[in-house]
């Protein structure tokens, strides 16, 4: 009897439960949000009880939560953590085209920032071209309290988070108008949440922020207009410029997937 040989593949430090723990997250798409056990079991070629303790693992960790009685769908952790790069790209080339578009409508500089920590990371910016303009270059790390785009991405904490991130960050370091205690913090983040938007000014210039919004109306990122006292100051310019912001956040949160507020 001829015995058919297959190319060796290297097995030998394969995790099967990992590699189907990976597969499962991947079942996951824009169009399937929600799965059940059964589906994930069929699809990977096993029984359910096979998959069950790989699901009850993700479910612990995040990765997953439960969508109903025997349904599943993706966790908050899927888009933060290790995942956070992915997640950023994706923002990015969701939001340029927005944002450059903010710019030429409105002659002053606009920026795009995530949260890590305790700063905003600067991760795009639409250049204004003129002698006066706020230009902060990518890759910059501001801290969140002392900037409009960090305070909005602090809005996504409520207090017992911020009160748990900044337990150990020293405030009376930076000038005002920045918060120089906890308990100012936690006053100023709640009424920026409330308000939906942040307003700073620093250095002769004026910054208008607010949050972008993804499926599950999280704020995960901050955009932002900045530009020059001079040119930002007054009610009926800071007006225009606000619903400038405003529509251009809520065209690039629909394009995440987030509900309308309307």
């Amino acid at each position: 009897m001829t015995t058919i040989e297959t190319p060796e593949r290297d097995t030998d430090y394969r995790v099967p439960a990992l590699e189907r723990g990976l597969t499962i997250l991947g079942m996951f798409t824009a169009r399937e949000r929600s799965l059940g056990m059964n589906d994930m079991a069929e699809r990977l070629g096993v029984s359910p009880s096979a998959v069950y303790r790989i699901v009850q693992t993700l479910v612990e960790m995040g990765y997953l939560q439960k969508a109903g009685r025997n349904a599943f769908e993706l966790g908050a952790r899927v888009i933060s953590n290790g995942f956070a790069y992915l997640a950023s790209r994706d923002i990015v080339e969701v939001a340029m085209p927005f944002l450059n578009d903010l710019r030429d409508r409105t002659s002053l500089s606009c920026h795009l920032s995530i949260r890590e920590q305790t700063d905003s990371l600067y991760l795009y910016r639409a250049f204004a071209p003129q002698r006066l303009t706020v230009n902060i270059p990518v890759g910059t790390r501001l801290p969140c309290h002392s900037t409009a785009l960090g305070r909005v991405l602090l809005t996504a904490l409520d207090e017992i988070e911020l009160s748990q991130l900044y337990q150990h960050v020293r405030l009376d370091d930076y000038p005002p108008p920045a918060p120089r205690t906890l308990p100012e913090l936690q006053q100023l983040i709640a009424q920026d949440r409330e308000r939906g938007w942040v307003l700073h000014r620093s250095d002769y210039s004026t910054a208008i922020a607010t949050g972008i919004r993804n499926h599950s109306g999280a704020v995960v990122a901050a955009i932002n207009l900045s530009g020059p006292d001079a040119v930002m100051d007054g009610p009926d310019a800071q007006a225009t410029f606000l619903q400038a912001l405003g529509q251009a956040q809520a065209l690039i949160s629909a394009q995440l997937g987030a509900p309308s507020l309307v």
